[in-house]
């Protein structure tokens, strides 16, 4: 669970890094690379005690700037390293309006944001027909993941150099397009020419290895994916999307992803487990 926390509150861990006792360096140093105060001290049993209690799940030793009454009604105002964490007064939901928009639960160690993100974006990925899909797969993968992607971008270039590394750790890539220039443009009419190629994997190989592809034109679906990706919350190619509508990344190296898919399956088959244990009848075996 350590990983989700770090992925939502990204930003709080820089500052929490920033502020372990790290430097060697000899103390007669100007006082302007000091280390920082101790941070606020809350009473104990405050709502201001839960609420940095809940932040510090991500760092012990992380220390607030300001702990006070938020706006918001029954939600206390952190402040860590410049970044505000809305924080519910019994310590469990984590609010951070720099992240997203995030609504984080501290007892359960979701996003609860994401969870509904995701929910929406697996219904909006079923509407692309499996035929309209660009798909490097392995015999028996393990794990598939949809790609929205682009040709001329860096990383999806990166990552489609490692495909074949990517398939030996059991990962399916299904590919969709977003031309990131925008419907129109010189990047959207070679997508189109690399979705209307008879061969449309070595097309997508050839397009990204800065390889011509014949100029062609036909009825796609580019357009269909470009907007799917825009209402699913595409920031930048590549967006890597579980089975389930979990975004996770960005570009992420064949190993690392595997990882990641792996624990994230895990943790599914974890809830799964719960759900039906609670859903047990009292007194059953």
């Amino acid at each position: 669970m350590k990983r989700i926390l770090i992925a939502v509150l990204g930003a709080i861990s820089l500052s929490a890094c920033a502020q372990s006792p790290q430097d060697d360096a000899p103390a007669a140093r100007s006082s302007q690379t000091a280390q920082p105060p101790a941070g606020v001290q809350p009473a104990e049993g405050t709502p201001e005690e839960r609420a940095l209690a809940a932040v510090r799940i991500l760092s012990p030793n992380l220390n607030a700037d300001h702990i006070g009454a938020a706006p918001l009604p029954g939600f206390r105002e952190v402040i860590v390293g410049g970044q505000i964490v809305y924080v519910s007064d019994d310590g469990r939901y984590m609010f951070l309006p720099g992240q997203g928009g995030a609504l984080f639960d501290a007892v359960a160690e979701r996003n609860l944001s994401e969870d509904s993100l995701s929910t929406m974006r697996r219904d909006l990925l079923k509407t692309i027909p499996a035929g309209e899909r660009i798909v490097f797969a392995p015999a028996k993968p393990v794990h598939t993941v949809t790609v929205f992607t682009d040709v001329e971008c860096g990383y999806c270039r990166r990552m489609h150099d490692e495909i074949a590394e990517y398939n030996k750790q059991g990962i399916a890539i299904e590919y969709l397009a977003f031309p990131r220039m925008g419907i129109g443009s010189e990047d959207y009419r070679k997508m189109v020419s690399v979705w209307c190629a008879s061969d449309r994997r070595k097309a997508m190989t050839d397009a990204k290895a800065e390889r011509p592809v014949p100029d062609r034109d036909c009825k796609t679906t580019v357009n269909m994916q470009y907007n799917v990706g825009q209402r699913a919350g595409l920031t930048g190619t590549p967006m890597i999307l579980t089975e389930d509508g979990i975004q996770v990344g960005g570009y992420v190296p064949p190993q690392a992803l595997r990882q990641t898919l792996d624990k994230l399956a895990a943790d599914k088959a974890g809830r799964m487990e719960t759900a039906a244990q609670q859903a047990q009848p009292a007194g059953d075996a």
